[in-house]
C-alpha cells in the first residue's frame, strides 16, 4: 500500500511540477505557488448566430475546423447548452476593443442567441438569457454596464445582434446601459467620439463606432439628429459613471 502511495504521490507531484527545460541554455525550474486564481471575467458579449436552427448553429461552434466557438449558446425555445468552461477562453470575438482592451476572448463571456438576424428573440430565449446573467453575472461580480454587443467591440466588422435585440429590457434588469426619452441637454463643447471612447467603443475607428453605438442605443428608433446622439452618449456616460443602470 507504502508503494502505491508512494507512486501515486511522484506521479502527483509531476503533474503539478513540470520537469526543468532549457530557455536557449538558461534552466527553468518549476516551484508550483498555491497562490493563484482563475482568471476572471469582467465583460459579457452577446452575439447572434445567423443561423436556421440551434442545431446548424452547434455545427460551427463545435467545429475543430471553424475555430469559433462561445461560453453559451441560447435556442429559441430556451434551452441553454454550455459549450466551453468560464474559466477557459472561448473564440467568440475575434478582431475587438473595448476600453482599449484588445483581448476580448481573454476577459469575457460570450453568450450565442439562436437567432437568423432578421428575425425578432424569441420570449423563452430572453427569460433564459436573463436568468443566465443574472447567475453568471452574480457569481463573477460583473459590472450591470458590461454587457454589450459583439458589435459594440468589434464596429465595422460585426452587427451582432440585430436592431430587434430587446436592450431596453435587459437594462431594466440590471443588464446594460440604456437611456429613454427625453434626455438630458449635452454640452455644447461635448465631443461625441471622446464620449463613445468613455463608453468603452474604438476611438481608432469612430464612425463605425458611433453606428455601433446607434445600433445598439437607438435601435428602431428612427434617425437622430446630431444633438440628440450627443444627449443619447451624454446620458449613457451618466449612468455608466453612477454605476446605475
Amino acid at each position: 500500500m507504502r508503494s502505491l502511495i508512494l507512486i501515486l504521490a511522484v506521479a502527483l507531484a509531476a503533474c503539478t511540477s513540470p520537469a526543468p527545460r532549457s530557455l536557449g541554455g538558461t534552466s527553468l525550474r518549476w516551484e508550483a505557488s498555491p497562490n493563484f486564481d482563475a482568471r476572471r471575467p469582467n465583460l459579457v458579449v452577446l452575439h447572434h448566430t445567423s443561423d436556421r436552427t440551434l442545431d446548424e448553429a452547434l455545427i460551427t461552434l463545435i467545429s475543430p475546423w471553424r475555430k469559433v466557438s462561445a461560453h453559451y449558446l441560447i435556442g429559441r425555445d430556451g434551452e441553454i447548452v454550455q459549450l466551453v468552461a468560464e474559466k477557459d477562453r472561448a473564440w467568440h470575438a475575434g478582431a475587438s476593443w473595448w476600453g482599449g482592451n484588445t483581448d476580448i476572448n481573454s476577459s469575457s463571456i460570450g453568450i450565442e442567441l439562436d437567432n437568423n438576424g432578421i428575425e425578432p428573440f424569441a420570449e423563452a430565449q430572453i427569460g433564459a438569457l436573463l436568468v443566465l446573467l443574472s447567475d453568471v453575472m452574480s457569481r463573477h461580480n460583473i459590472p450591470g454596464a458590461n454587457v454589450v454587443s459583439h458589435a459594440d467591440v468589434s464596429p465595422g466588422r460585426k452587427v451582432d445582434p440585430s436592431a430587434l435585440f430587446p436592450w431596453r429590457r435587459l437594462a431594466e434588469q440590471g443588464f446594460g446601459l440604456w437611456c429613454d426619452a427625453p434626455l438630458p441637454l449635452a454640452p455644447e463643447a461635448l465631443d461625441l467620439t471622446l464620449t463613445l471612447a468613455a463608453l468603452g467603443y474604438s476611438p481608432i475607428t469612430p464612425e463605425a463606432s458611433r453606428q455601433a453605438f446607434l445600433l445598439h442605443h437607438a435601435g428602431g428608433r428612427g434617425i437622430l439628429s446630431d444633438a440628440e446622439e450627443k444627449a443619447l452618449a451624454y446620458c449613457l456616460f451618466n449612468k455608466k459613471s453612477l454605476g446605475t443602470e
